[in-house]
């Protein structure tokens, strides 16, 4: 038993370093070819082509299942516009991190729990407790001070910054209204996404970046070419392989545990481009970026301790009232859960996988919760803040509980 917990923990520590290497290669990878190749809406449509066309294979090789299909009017009310919010956030993205440096992008993208809680009221109505409000406040106090502290500041990085944030945000709250209505797989979601978005501004892409590409090119002939199409392709690769590794981490860990994780990769990407990239930074733009971090944790633990109290008032109805726990009726809860899990268990037996195969797969693998269809939304690069939360519904009386991820 011993050695399979210590398996288990040497495995998650291993993909965290990949998911944290990726991360942070794709982001330094991605401001040397932006600095030596201007076109963030190039290196878009690489990333895009790259999820596309690389992660299909990795799909079939895993075995994920196709969990669900979508009708052809859903592709577009929501299908189309979420590659439209794709393109348009990364495109933002590419562009603050080509103005500004890498450390103080990712600073202001702290900011995503932000827009995040403002957007969930004003589109879907959510209403947020007293502790969630008040751990936004160290996020934008020390995104402030990070901004007047910040010697790289450009007016255009952080508007562009600001603006993949709140691409990225309404992506997230779509994309679990997605995930909810179809049954879509997270991967099977991001490669549609990706081929969607890639296919629709292909032609705007040949209007703007391709004309001018061609109208420099023999400036760029100069030995720059061949460099510039390596470290596209790199970025393409690093951007595939973190979504990957980033899903898995979210299949084997807790809500929680994953909204640590995902603030580390936040920090070691602000430390290996400080590193790497050689920026200069003030010890108060440090502090600022410390503070943005510290309440990003901050916002996932209340956050978290929100959605368990909310999804335990839930299920509290569903216990027989009595002083003592243990004389409840297993019975009557074994058929309450059996009733539950057969919908889900049905669906996935139809399209040729046994509970026990999507038990032991690892992207459903996770001993913390139980639930049989673990919609994760998917995650671009960099920009995902862990925060997950359980949403309940109810049919013909009986409660049906999914975990929902925020990446």
């Amino acid at each position: 038993m011993e050695q399979a917990v210590v398996k288990d923990a040497l495995k998650l520590i291993g993909i965290c370093l990949l998911w944290y290497t990726t991360s942070s290669g794709g982001n330094i990878v991605g401001k040397l070819v932006l600095n030596e190749f201007p076109y963030p809406m190039t290196v878009t449509m690489v990333q895009l082509l790259s999820g596309a066309l690389y992660l299909k294979p990795i799909i079939n090789m895993m075995s994920v299942p196709d969990t669900g299909e979508v009708p052809r009017y859903y592709y577009w009310t929501m299908i189309l516009p979420l590659a439209l919010g794709k393109f348009l956030a990364s495109v933002s993205s590419h562009i603050s991190i080509w103005k500004v440096s890498v450390s103080y992008a990712h600073t202001v993208k702290a900011t995503l729990p932000l827009f995040t809680v403002l957007l969930s009221r004003i589109i879907l109505g959510e209403k947020q407790t007293y502790p969630v409000y008040c751990s936004l406040i160290p996020i934008i106090g020390g995104v402030v001070i990070a901004t007047l502290t910040e010697i790289s500041f450009d007016y255009i990085g952080l508007i562009s910054a600001l603006c993949a944030t709140i691409g990225f945000s309404l992506q997230t709250i779509f994309s679990k209204k997605c995930l909810k209505e179809t049954g879509l797989h997270h991967l099977r979601l991001y490669v549609t996404i990706c081929r969607l978005a890639a296919g629709c501004f292909l032609p705007m892409w040949a209007l703007f970046d391709l004309r001018r590409i061609y109208a420099h090119h023999d400036s760029m002939l100069e030995g720059r070419m061949l460099n510039c199409m390596v470290l596209l392709l790199v970025d393409g690769f690093f951007s595939m392989l973190q979504n990957v590794f980033a899903f898995t981490v979210i299949a084997m860990v807790a809500p929680l545990s994953y909204a640590v994780a995902n603030a580390t990769k936040r920090i070691v990407i602000i430390g290996a481009s400080l590193f790497f990239l050689r920026n200069p930074v003030t010890p108060m733009n440090l502090l600022g970026m410390a503070i943005s971090v510290f309440g990003v944790l901050s916002y996932n633990k209340v956050k978290y301790d929100q959605n368990v109290a909310m999804r335990h008032a839930a299920t509290l109805p569903l216990v027989k009232s009595t002083s003592n726990l243990e004389a409840m009726d297993k019975n009557h809860v074994s058929i309450m859960l059996h009733h539950s899990q057969s919908a889900s268990d049905l669906k996935l037996h139809s399209n040729g996988l046994t509970t026990d195969q999507l038990h032991n797969h690892i992207l459903f693998n996770n001993n913390h919760f139980q639930s049989n269809n673990v919609t994760l939304i998917p995650v671009q690069s960099s920009e995902s803040t862990g925060d997950r939360e359980w949403q309940t519904t109810r049919d013909r009386g009986n409660v049906h509980s999914r975990m929902v991820y925020h990446v």
